[in-house]
């Protein structure tokens, strides 16, 4: 009996000491797990904030150089965002976001293809009623001239714009009439009183957009082109006149995020950066400035 006793005090008392030794595991395990739990939420949120976005950046063909610049920049600022370009002219941009185009950012090289777009411009202007801009993103980013440009060695020797108007000229490559480099050409024939003898004469050649004008000069397919500063400075394009204001108005390039873009706070974080002195300076460079 006495030994019965014994066995049956042992036992109690082992499975005490095992129990009280399960609690204590569970009271050292919790507040491993309630760590672990903040580990993995940090870690998500973490993972989020890296989550890759796509940004489809509709721009001027003009800015073909110096966004393609930048955007090797900004794989360093924001590496978790690729940046896919567009670059046309901006009448045929901003038709292509009006049919649907997949475009978070659309920068222009002239307004009236963004006031087309807004439904706070002039409604002459967006006669449709268009409603694409997202509200408090407009910009004027930046200014660029339009110039006149010979090919290498200047065969005809081109100097000025009235020039244009003589028997030293050609041909003259010019953008067409509904791209803004074409409209501000025309805008400088017509102040000049040229623009209808040109074309009686048969005199003018056209581009779809700045870029084509530029090839044109370049290869010496036509005489002179008008395009901007900042192409014949791409392009090492020889300049032998700047047109002021007298002659046409001032070239400014707007820009926006769309309010049909999925990714809107990243594309209103590009179009900051786009306005920083480290953007500034890669513009400045082949001859914009920023706008006032």
């Amino acid at each position: 009996m006495m030994r019965k006793k014994v066995i049956a005090g042992l036992l109690a008392g082992a499975l005490a000491v095992s129990m009280l030794g399960c609690g204590s595991k569970q009271a050292e395990e919790i507040p491993a797990a309630e760590e672990t739990t903040g580990a993995e939420d940090t870690a998500a949120e973490e993972t989020a904030e890296a989550d890759p976005v796509t940004l489809n950046v509709f721009a001027a063909a003009s800015m073909t150089e110096t966004l393609t610049e930048i955007q090797e920049m900004y794989k360093e600022v924001a590496p978790n965002v690729t940046l896919v370009f567009n670059f046309d002219s901006s009448g045929t941009l901003k038709t292509q976001i009006q049919e649907g185009a997949d475009c978070d950012v659309f920068i222009s090289a002239a307004q009236k293809q963004m006031n087309q777009l807004d439904k706070d411009a002039d409604p002459e202007v967006n006669t449709d009623g268009l409603d694409y801009v997202l509200e408090g993103t407009r910009v004027n980013l930046l200014e660029n001239k339009v110039v006149l440009a010979v090919p290498d060695g200047n065969p005809k020797d081109i100097q000025n714009f009235e020039d244009l108007g003589t028997n030293k000229l050609s041909l003259l490559a010019l953008g067409n009439e509904d791209v803004p480099v074409g409209q501000y050409s025309n805008e400088i024939l017509t102040n000049l009183g040229i623009l209808d003898s040109l074309e009686a004469a048969g005199k003018i050649t056209y581009g779809s957009n700045v870029k084509e004008v530029t090839t044109q000069v370049s290869e010496a397919a036509a005489d002179a082109g008008i395009i901007y500063a900042t192409d014949a400075f791409s392009a090492k394009l020889t300049v032998v006149d700047q047109a002021g204001s007298d002659l046409c108005k001032q070239v400014i390039y707007p820009a926006a995020v769309l309010n049909v873009s999925k990714n809107q706070e990243a594309a209103k974080e590009f179009l900051a950066y786009l306005q920083t002195d480290t953007c500034m300076k890669v513009f400045e460079a082949v001859g914009f400035a920023a706008a006032e």
